[in-house]
């Protein structure tokens, strides 16, 4: 299935039915009276996440969705039907803009989480609710309310606890398919991966499930400039915005021993051009590929330049490293999960109070 994260759509709700004028006129009832019904109520159009949805293709196929609209009003105080609604499903993690304010609408984190994009218009009244004493036989009903166009812009952000970051072809597709059972695509010329990778990671152990567990993100790799558009890393910094901490993995083989916290700086470099938020989350600093000579060098190289910084060589080909990796990854997870959990509790207490 072709990867697609972000789409344009234009929605309508549906238009109310007009509310209908009529008397009643029945044998041996010669004062009826006005029995005009209402008008159904328009359609909405809602957007849902839904966790079988995984891209955004559909909405690259059709862009236009509108509700039904409301039946109008009958004799006998007949209502109209209320037009059918519209239910668009997307991924868990789409985020609704206003495509021309550009305005953030909704958030739609979780799956079940929905948001009403276009209410329905409402059904016009039928000349019934107008009957008074002073006059008995209203010959109006009001007609339905238009329904609401609008264009929203629908952008998918990747539920990830830890994103792998760093330039081409330095081990983070490779690192991802040894510690999850994600199957990206490697090989030995950069680019290979294209879209973003997820892969759901046991803490403990290769595939123990019943302890702590997170998801994590391969991003494609960036270059210099990927936040004014070059390469195609900078497509994707987006689905870095929900990870809790950033793994910068390292490539020996390109590391400049002499200066070896450059290719660090470029990359948060990017990364604050790109949005100032991801240059403040926490970031681990890993270095590939321990099973070659160069490993030992890089990593006494930055130790040096960086005494501060704790550094976590691995090997993807022996294992080495990795599950030091992971508990490391784990605790500033956990870390967060536990601010994000205080925060709700206190933002409830304050809803309660």
């Amino acid at each position: 299935m072709k990867f697609v994260d972000q789409a344009k759509i234009y929605i309508s709700s549906g238009h109310g039915g007009a509310g209908c004028v009529s008397f009643r006129r029945e044998k041996y009832i010669p004062k009826g009276g006005p029995d005009g019904g209402d008008g159904g109520r328009g359609g909405d159009v809602v957007i849902e996440a839904v966790s079988q949805k995984e891209t955004l293709l559909r909405f690259h196929l059709n862009q236009h969705f509108q509700a039904g609209n409301g039946r109008p009003g009958q004799g006998r105080r007949r209502s109209g039907e209320a037009g059918p609604e519209v239910r668009l499903a997307v991924p868990p993690g789409t985020v609704v803009f206003d495509a021309d304010t550009d305005e953030l609408l909704a958030d739609l984190a979780e799956p079940g989480a929905a948001y009403l994009a276009a209410k329905g218009g409402r059904g016009g009244l039928g000349n019934c609710n107008f009957a008074s004493g002073g006059h008995r036989t209203p010959r109006y009903a009001q007609p339905g309310e238009d329904g609401f166009k609008r264009r929203l812009r629908l952008e998918l952000r990747l539920l990830a606890d830890a994103g792998l970051v760093g330039y081409p072809n330095v081990g983070k597709s490779t690192l991802i398919s040894k510690v999850s059972a994600a199957k990206p695509k490697i090989a030995d010329y950069p680019f290979t991966t294209l879209t973003p990778n997820l892969g759901v990671v046991a803490v403990d152990g290769e595939r123990d499930y019943d302890g702590p567990t997170f998801v994590m993100a391969d991003l494609p790799g960036l270059i210099d400039g990927a936040a004014k558009g070059a390469g195609l890393g900078h497509q994707f910094l987006k689905h870095l915005s929900r990870c809790a901490v950033l793994v910068h993995v390292l490539d020996p083989l390109r590391l400049n021993l002499e200066q070896p916290e450059r290719d660090l700086e470029k990359i948060k470099k990017e990364l604050r051009a790109f949005d100032h938020e991801l240059s403040k989350k926490p970031r681990l600093i890993a270095v590939s590929k321990m099973d070659l000579a160069e490993g030992l060098a890089a990593v006494q190289a930055l130790r040096k330049a960086k005494p501060r910084t704790k550094i976590f060589p691995f090997s993807s080909a022996t294992g080495e490293g990795l599950l030091e990796l992971k508990r490391a990854i784990w605790q500033d997870i956990a870390k967060f999960r536990a601010k994000e959990a205080a925060a709700a509790a206190q933002e409830k207490k304050h809803e309660e109070d």
